[in-house]
């Protein structure tokens, strides 16, 4: 791909979620919403950055997804993500961290939490997306679904299914073309939100 570094950094800014909006809750899921191993978590962020993640799915919901899992009795959301470091020199990575956070309303203005109809094929899922979290995933700057070494947050939730022994798509591709950038047969978070395979839990504010 021409222009590797800056069409890299180009597609982290777009595909990551946009800063602080005033205003806004500490978190925006709401109280007594129980999450369960493999549930399919969609956010919107409320900055520049998601819009043109929006734009680049024709009008879709969501700019991020990830898959809440069991961490020692206890649910968590792993997602694959750019620019969101837990400390200085934190590579782009796959974190596994608390719903609270993933839902802070300084990085998310909208949710959904979706759910598939086989629960146990939901929970090996989920501990597949652990797996990858505890492997040090990078993030991939290249949307390339054929690399498995390194996963964007779509292609991160669709492959921990697909290794469950279920599908939870066909998902659609998307080409995407904006300046410096031109990604094509890439995952966009607003898909999940219209998976026949999954139902909605709770969708909010």
């Amino acid at each position: 791909m021409a222009g590797h570094t800056a069409a890299a950094a180009l597609a982290a800014l777009i595909l990551t979620l946009g800063g602080c909006h005033r205003g806004r809750p500490p978190v925006i899921i709401p109280e007594g919403v129980e999450l369960r191993p493999g549930d399919v978590l969609l956010r919107r962020g409320s900055g520049m950055a998601s819009r043109a993640v929006l734009m680049a799915g024709g009008g879709g919901d969501y700019s991020h997804v990830g898959i809440a899992a069991d961490s020692a009795g206890v649910v968590m959301v792993v997602h694959a993500v750019p620019d969101e470091p837990d400390y200085p020199g934190d590579p782009d990575r796959v974190k596994m961290e608390p719903p609270e956070a993933f839902y802070d309303g300084g990085r998310a203005d909208r949710g959904c939490v979706m759910r598939c109809a086989d629960s146990a094929a939901a929970r090996r899922a989920a501990a597949r997306a652990v797996e990858l979290y505890r492997r040090g995933t990078l993030f991939d700057h290249d949307y390339d679904d054929a690399d498995t070494t390194r996963m964007y947050c779509c292609e991160l939730v669709s492959a921990a299914f697909r290794a469950a022994g279920t599908d939870i798509a066909p998902l659609p591709r998307h080409s995407v073309s904006l300046p410096g950038l031109r990604l094509d047969s890439v995952m966009l978070p607003s898909d999940f939100r219209r998976s026949p395979a999954l139902r909605v839990v709770a969708e909010f504010p």
